[in-house]
């Protein structure tokens, strides 16, 4: 296991568990390097079993195997027809209007904002069940309002998907699966 300590302004620190093989401690500049060290001893059975339950979602993705050129077509032209459709039904909800809507292959994301409003959504998200597809489009809406993930921008989330924790763990739990890393 390989394990990165990044040292911020933050006042907490953190474990991330980035893939199968690389684990990232994030901890104030002024923390000492044995309070880390104690932190991440405290901690290690939590990263084992991250770290395993990981390796096994490579092994089932691998086991579904790379979509073919024909199958990412069609999962792009569904989510042509249903994302949008989608944004329409939530970006009133929310109170926000938007720009232009554009469906990727991404690795890392789901989705994205742009300053001037144009969303960007991950094809991958027609392969998640609605009301997960629902909780990535009311978060890029509600960038619309807030540009950052405080708490005012997780207030609006909530106000229109009060489980939003649910969902966003489902997406970090289910995401190799998918074809997200």
């Amino acid at each position: 296991m390989n394990i990165s300590v990044i040292r911020s302004k933050r006042k907490t620190i953190a474990i991330h568990i980035k893939s199968a093989d690389e684990v990232i401690v994030r901890a104030p500049y002024r923390m000492p390097d044995k309070d880390i060290q104690s932190f991440v001893d405290k901690h290690r059975d939590w990263i084992e079993k991250k770290l395993e339950n990981i390796r096994q979602l490579i092994e089932k993705s691998d086991s579904i195997g790379k979509l073919t050129e024909a199958e990412l077509e069609e999962l792009v032209f569904s989510a042509g027809r249903v994302i949008p459709e989608r944004v329409k039904l939530y970006a009133p909800m929310v109170g926000v209007d938007y720009g232009r809507i554009t469906i990727r292959n991404q690795k890392t994301r789901w989705g994205s904002c742009s300053s001037n409003g144009n969303l960007s959504f991950n094809v991958a998200l027609m392969r998640v069940p609605l009301e997960i597809l629902d909780y990535v489009v009311v978060h890029e809406l509600c960038h619309r309002k807030e540009m950052n993930h405080s708490k005012r921008f997780w207030s609006e989330v909530e106000k229109i998907i009060p489980d939003y924790k649910q969902r966003e763990k489902w997406l970090k739990d289910n995401a190799y699966l998918i074809g997200i890393s």
